[in-house]
C-alpha cells in the first residue's frame, strides 16, 4: 500500500508537474473529469511523470469502462472512478481496471506494455499493482461502500468529501463533526476490508484526521490552490508606496 501525499492537477501543465516533482512530491493527481485535458496532453503527463519517478492517477471523466480503459492503456498507475454510486452502478468500470479472472479489462500492445510482447508475469503485476479507486462521494455510494470494497477488482476508495455532504443532506462540507464520523465510517470499512483509502486534506486538521484513521495518501494540494497563494504572496510582499517602505 502506498503511505504518502499527492498533488492535484486541474490542467495539462507539464511546467507545474515538473515544479511539484522539484518541490518533492512523488504522486500526483490529475483531474480529468472536471477540466480540459486534451489527448496528446494526457499522453505527455504520463510520459513526463514516469520520467521524473512520479506515480501518476487519473480520475476519469465518470464510471464508464471505455474511461477506465483509455487511460490504463497510457500507463497510469491507477484510475479514481468519480459518481460510483451503488455496486452495480460501477460494476462494468471497475472490471474495466483489471484483466481476466478478476475483471474483463482488454489488453492493449502499448505503452503500458512497454510496446513489446507482455511478459509472463505482465497481466497478473497489472492486476496486483495498478489501483482501482471508486470515489464515495454520494450518499448512495457510502450506502453501499461494504460491497463496493469487498469487489474483487477494487482496491481501495477515494473519499470525494464536497459531494459526499452535499449529497448526505449538509448542504456543503466544512469538516464538521458530521463529516469526520463520515469519513471515519468510509476509513473503518477500507480497514476491514484490508483495503487503502485516499482523501483530499487541505487544512492541517483534515491531514491530522486522516493521518490518525490510517489513510494511505492525501492529497495535500491543488494546482490552482497553490498558484493563487503564489500570486497572494507576491502582492502582499510589494513595497508600501505610502511609506516608501
Amino acid at each position: 500500500m502506498l503511505d504518502g501525499y499527492a498533488i492535484w492537477m486541474s490542467t495539462p501543465n507539464l511546467d507545474f508537474l515538473e515544479m511539484a516533482h522539484n518541490a518533492g512530491f512523488r504522486a500526483v493527481v490529475c483531474d480529468i473529469e472536471h477540466n480540459a485535458f486534451s489527448p496528446d496532453r494526457r499522453e505527455a503527463l504520463v510520459v513526463a511523470a514516469k520520467a521524473l519517478g512520479m506515480m501518476i492517477f487519473f480520475k476519469i471523466e465518470g464510471p464508464e469502462p471505455v474511461w477506465v480503459q483509455r487511460a490504463l492503456d497510457l500507463d497510469v498507475d491507477g484510475v479514481i472512478i468519480p459518481h460510483a454510486g451503488r455496486l452495480e452502478e460501477a460494476r462494468a468500470a471497475i472490471e474495466a481496471a483489471k484483466f481476466p479472472p478478476l475483471g474483463k479489462r482488454s489488453y492493449a500492445a502499448g505503452r503500458s506494455a512497454k510496446f513489446a510482447p507482455p511478459a509472463a508475469d505482465y497481466f497478473e503485476r497489472c492486476n496486483r499493482v495498478v489501483l482501482c479507486l471508486p470515489m464515495i462521494e454520494t450518499a448512495e455510494a457510502f450506502e453501499d461502500v461494504e460491497a463496493i470494497l469487498a469487489h474483487p477488482c477494487v482496491d481501495g476508495i477515494f473519499v470525494g468529501p464536497f459531494d459526499l455532504a452535499l449529497t448526505r443532506g449538509r448542504g456543503g462540507y466544512d469538516f464538521t463533526p458530521d463529516d469526520q464520523a463520515d469519513i471515519k465510517a468510509l476509513a473503518t470499512a477500507a480497514q476491514a476490508a484490508k483495503k487503502t483509502w485516499w482523501m483530499p486534506t487541505w487544512r492541517p486538521q483534515e491531514q491530522s484526521f486522516a493521518q490518525q484513521n490510517g489513510v494511505a495518501m492525501r492529497v495535500i494540494a491543488a494546482e490552482h490552490q497553490v498558484i493563487s497563494m503564489g500570486l497572494n504572496a507576491v502582492i502582499a510582499a510589494l513595497p508600501d508606496t505610502k511609506t516608501g517602505a
